[in-house]
């Protein structure tokens, strides 16, 4: 067993990226793990994400205040686009190479938790 206590956890950044307090709860620099690592997230009121894509495939659950995600897909068809306001305990799954943005619309923190593959 690997414990990571959440007061523990390591903070990290990421490139476009604002208005968030994240951290590792396992994977990567907070512990061993063979396929997948996850984080958590605070997103202040208006902070999020800008739009950008990455080859690994991404789970998000939020856990309190509400989330909008837009999601952008490149196929043989042309361009799919898909946008929904996430509220507590609702989850979403962004494919791999698709392109998603998320912003926080409400007046209160939004705490999500990602799940993502090791890449």
């Amino acid at each position: 067993m690997h414990l990571v206590r959440s007061s523990e956890a390591p903070r990290y950044d990421a490139p476009g990226h604002s208005g968030m307090a994240m951290r590792r709860l396992q994977g990567r620099e907070a512990g061993p793990s063979d396929s997948v690592w996850l984080g958590l997230s605070v997103i202040d009121p208006g902070g999020g994400t800008t739009l950008g894509a990455s080859p690994a495939e991404k789970f998000y659950v939020v856990l309190s205040g509400r989330l909008q995600v837009f999601a952008q897909q490149v196929t043989q068809d042309g361009v799919q686009e898909a946008s929904a306001v996430l509220g507590t305990f609702d989850s979403c799954r962004i494919a791999p190479n698709e392109a998603r943005r998320l912003h926080n619309p409400g007046d209160e923190p939004c705490t999500v938790m990602l799940v993502m593959a090791n890449t």
